[in-house]
């Protein structure tokens, strides 16, 4: 029996292990910083916070550009349609090498981060993927009548079957992406406009008369992010009596719904530390934590939580979001009251019990073994035929993927196995 339970709690240590081996993410800015050729790329997807999206993801292909193709699109256009450009270079599905000369049918339409924008029309936001032979991959855009003037020219880094890297020797343009105009001074100065079309004329109306509106339109050309209550959360159940507060009060209420920096949802959603507000000064914090639940966003006060609702505008280097709740700091309306315990029982005298004759317990037979997970193979794949363009080396490379570390709960539960086996 305790041989049993022993083999059986061994099995289960192994089947955690696989699991928990397998938990990983990935950073791809820190991929790409050790390659210098890639510094251009890599720059611009830290200021467009496009790394962010990409690590809040799974299940991703990033095709990059070295320095020299990313001259066209380097320093010519606003960062916004900088940023339209690269989206259409991530792939929301995984591709390595051996894949790409393996598509169905040899061609494949597939769904890229740019779809999900908003900004592309039609089918603009896909890309068409061709194996052209002979160890060529031809890379377009799925629109009508384009071209596949991109090629695939070596495998960058891949982390099964999390993120593939793969270099690419020229953009992909779709039409209009790199005409589409940058966001005018003019349309983020209407700033109340766009807040009372997504419901949010009360939050508008107290911006232009605590003068606030003017705060949030000096930072527009470092960065703005907005989180716009709903009119209904301002009617909400347990919202102050605004006109109780002063007028100073009112004004750090407003302005701890903004941020001087463009933090889009992939940002909140990969953030881990406290986020200063507008409201934020040396007399007090003023700041927001953020927590995720699926693909939403949840803002913590430290009074009470709100959720990211939708997207009004997302514009480097502006983003307006509605969020459920009014944000309630707790420099003004203090923190979330903990909930009383609960009484102690009263202590109830139980009568003494009879002996009876003691029985012998009955055997209980131990569960099945369940038979150890298999080991995850995280070797990059081969690359494409000979003929084909070169994988560059990555057993050296660091790894930037993190992995959960299991030696303590591996050294823990195979103690407890032997203590098992001896009793």
């Amino acid at each position: 029996m305790a041989v049993s339970r022993a083999f059986s709690l061994f099995a289960f240590t192994l089947s955690l292990l696989a699991v928990a081996y397998t938990v990983s993410g990935h950073n791809i800015t820190q991929i790409l910083s050790d390659t210098p050729e890639y510094s251009s790329f890599n720059s611009y997807l830290s200021q467009t916070k496009l790394a962010d999206e990409i690590n809040s993801r799974t299940t991703i292909t990033v095709l990059v550009l070295n320095n020299g193709a990313m001259s066209s699109l380097a320093g010519k256009h606003p960062l916004s349609v900088v940023k339209n450009a690269l989206s259409l270079l991530v792939l929301l599905d995984y591709y390595d090498p051996l894949k790409l000369h393996q598509l169905a049918k040899g061609s494949t339409l597939t769904t890229t981060l740019y779809q999900t924008t908003g900004h592309a029309l039609g089918n603009l936001g896909f890309v068409n993927v061709t194996d052209l032979k002979g160890g060529k991959v031809g890379f377009g855009s799925a629109a009508p009548g384009s071209k596949l003037d991109s090629s695939y020219t070596k495998s960058v880094k891949q982390i099964p079957y999390n993120i593939s890297v793969l270099e690419i020797n020229a953009p992909i343009i779709a039409p209009g992406i790199l005409t589409a105009p940058a966001p005018s001074s003019g349309g983020v100065n209407n700033l109340t406009g766009l807040l009372e079309k997504a419901g949010c004329k009360t939050f508008a109306n107290l911006l232009v008369s605590s003068g606030v509106l003017k705060t949030y339109e000096s930072t527009v050309e470092k960065g703005l992010t907005v989180f716009a209550p709903s009119d209904e959360a301002f009617k909400a159940r347990g919202v102050p009596d605004l006109t109780n507060l002063t007028q100073a009060e009112v004004v750090s209420l407003l302005e701890y719904h903004a941020l001087a920096e463009y933090k889009p949802k992939g940002s909140l959603k990969t953030n881990k530390d406290a986020i200063s507000t507008l409201a934020t000064n040396g007399a007090g914090k003023y700041d927001l934590t953020t927590s995720t639940s699926g693909d939403e966003v949840i803002l913590h006060t430290g009074v009470g939580p709100s959720r990211l609702a939708d997207t009004v505008v997302d514009e480097t280097p502006v983003v307006i979001f509605t969020v459920d709740n009014v944000l309630l700091p707790t420099e003004l309306f203090g923190k979330s009251p903990s909930p009383a315990p609960a009484p102690a029982p009263e202590p109830v005298s139980a009568p003494t019990p009879t002996p009876s004759p003691a029985k012998s317990p009955s055997p209980v037979e131990a569960p099945a073994a369940s038979p150890p997970a298999p080991p995850v193979d995280e070797s990059t794949p081969e690359g494409a035929p000979s003929d084909s363009p070169t994988s560059s080396e990555n057993s050296n490379a660091k790894n930037a993927a993190f992995h959960v570390k299991a030696s303590a709960l591996f050294t823990a539960l195979v103690a407890l196995a032997a203590t098992s086996l001896l009793s």
